[in-house]
């Protein structure tokens, strides 16, 4: 028996505060979509890139010793919403691309593919988030 094993809307998973986090949180994004019936969509690549730098930008400058990073992922049939959480202060902002800066480009990419992007404050630390639209949805 073939069964297509439908993921619910919502998927989270919890990751260390560690690079080789970054590929981790990929390869579940990418599970997820495919788990959604995504995995040709035009745009899952600017997804997972997103997914990429996000973790990245948590790993980096989010999470601080001994905490984990969050992320979020939630498919309503029409937007693609992708949210990274962490502990640590501070509100990310997009630098402007100057040819002189040294790395710190994550969310200009960001900002660049998704239709969307914003950071949302918690209790304890922020929500960096991004969205996607279907054009079928």
């Amino acid at each position: 028996m073939n069964e297509t094993i439908q993921l619910p809307p919502l998927r989270q998973r919890f990751f260390r505060r560690e690079r080789r986090s970054v590929p981790r949180a990929r390869r579940f994004a990418d599970q997820t979509l495919t788990g959604w019936g995504l995995a040709g969509w035009e745009r899952t690549g600017d997804v997972l890139l997103c997914v990429s730098e996000l973790v990245t930008n948590a790993v980096v400058h989010g999470v601080p010793p001994g905490r984990q990073l969050l992320v979020f992922l939630r498919w309503d049939g029409r937007v693609l919403h992708v949210e990274v959480h962490d502990s640590g202060g501070g509100e990310p902002r997009a630098r402007d691309g100057k040819p002189c800066d040294e790395g710190g480009r994550g969310l200009l990419l960001v900002t660049l593919l998704s239709d969307k992007w914003g950071v949302r404050q918690r209790e304890l630390g922020k929500a960096v988030w991004c969205e996607f639209a279907s054009e079928s949805g």
